[in-house]
């Protein structure tokens, strides 16, 4: 195993969320630490809490669900669905992109669209572009060989340099032999597998872990085959490379791979490295956004296994499996049973305003909140299935509570639209069998 390093960088405004990761069996295969801590704790075996029932699918039980259906579209809005949708919204709709595609009967796909082409910076919900980035550069360097991909991500340790610094959100680092388990910031020269940090980019959505995938992922878009590269070279080729020349594979590592992958750049990006120093060492192309209307559509084409390709959409919506702790959006007690693969982030600023205390997720400058969601109810069964994007602004609100309350609101009303039919009544006040 190759040793490298790297360091954790936070976005001053960029709040990401904390909810998502890989099935819990997932430990013996990947080797991610996190998961079999846990495992442990469910088991009663180690101290922790208790994962809801629908966080306890097994890999085998995460599918992805339209491989049989790969011409399938987003449709256009459905205009009684969507009149549903945003009646819930209310008075704040028009703080709100959002698109929820309900694929309970893929044959009768149904799709509510408001302000679905409304772009803003989607936070963490832009580490989505990072893997499906990163997965790509994989892909071409080892097009035909999954196992080698698989043992790429397995056993390349990434060592925390500058890129990762800095950020304020912990990951867990567990001990297998002495059952330790430590939550904590990333620091510089902390190591874990390349599969340990894309699953603490999307678990509890580190900005030093992103910082450090997206180190990697320019790493193999620039040395393929020959990835990974000695510390001491890697240190050189980020110091000696001109600005302009790592802006250029900046762009080739994570903004072609959008096009390349049948998605529009014009409504999705992810523009610059998650973290300060990252910034500083690369230099980004611009401007990161997401709307709810293409952020729809990456999680089709995911479903579908286009995501790259089918090895590619499996990983990466295992890795959005959440069995961290709920918040947001996935923390509606209305979808404790369900599976749900999901990815948020958020952004906020505040201004002076006399009597108003600005807090996180509730500003009254900026406010953004972003999810993305795949609901699978119950887990297992998977009664219902559907898709909702959210990219919202709702002022001096918290945010994180509105998305709550958004998913509770959906969850009844995609359940009320494929309710069971009363029994007819027969003759008599009797039912019919």
């Amino acid at each position: 195993m190759r040793t490298r390093t790297a360091v954790a960088l936070c976005v001053a405004l960029v709040v990401p969320c904390a909810a998502a990761a890989y099935p819990l069996d997932g430990y013996d295969s990947t080797g991610i630490r996190r998961l079999l801590a846990i495992r442990l704790a469910q088991e009663g075996k180690i101290p922790g809490g208790k994962q809801p029932a629908g966080a306890l699918l097994n890999l085998a039980d995460v599918h992805l669900r339209l491989l049989g259906r790969k011409t399938l579209a987003v449709p256009a809005p459905d205009p009684d669905f969507t009149r549903q949708v945003v009646d819930i919204l209310g008075a704040d709709a028009d703080s709100h992109g959002l698109a929820v595609l309900d694929l309970t009967d893929p044959d009768r796909p149904r799709y509510a669209e408001h302000r679905g082409d409304y772009r803003q910076n989607v936070g963490s919900v832009g580490k989505l572009v990072v893997a499906l980035s990163l997965f790509q550069a994989l892909a071409d360097a080892w097009p035909d060989d999954l196992a080698k991909r698989t043992a790429v991500l397995r056993e390349t340790v990434v060592t925390a340099d500058l890129f990762s610094q800095s950020d304020h959100h912990t990951v867990r680092f567990f001990d297998p032999k002495t059952k330790s388990l430590e939550r904590r910031t990333i620091r510089v020269g902390d190591k874990g597998s390349l599969y340990e940090f894309l699953d603490w980019m999307l678990s509890p959505s580190s900005n030093s872990a992103a910082g450090m995938v997206m180190r990697e992922a320019m790493l193999l878009r620039q040395f393929g085959k020959s990835y990974p590269r000695p510390e001491e070279e890697i240190q050189r080729f980020f110091k000696d490379t001109p600005k302009s020349a790592l802006t250029a594979l900046f762009e080739r590592t994570f903004v072609e791979p959008v096009t390349r992958n049948g998605l529009d750049v014009e409504l999705l990006r992810q523009a610059s490295v998650f973290t300060h120093e990252g910034k500083r060492i690369v230099p980004g192309p611009g401007e990161s956004y997401g709307s709810a209307r293409e952020l729809t559509r990456y999680l089709v084409l995911l479903e579908q296994g286009r995501i790259v390709d089918e090895f590619s959409s499996r990983e990466i919506k295992r890795l959005i499996y959440v069995t961290e702790r709920r918040i947001r959006y996935a923390a509606s007690p209305a979808l404790a049973s369900s599976a749900v693969f999901f990815k948020s982030g958020s952004l906020y600023e505040c201004k002076p305003e006399p009597g108003f205390d600005c807090r996180p997720y509730a500003a009254n400058g900026k406010n953004y909140m972003n999810s993305v969601a795949i609901v699978e109810h119950p887990a297992g069964a998977r009664r219902l299935y559907y898709m909702v994007t959210i990219v919202s602004n709702v002022l001096r609100r918290n945010s994180a509570s509105v998305h709550m309350e958004l998913a509770t609101r959906l969850q009844k009303l995609v359940e009320s639209l494929h309710a069971a039919p009363a029994a007819a009544a027969a003759p008599g006040g009797a039912s019919r069998p």
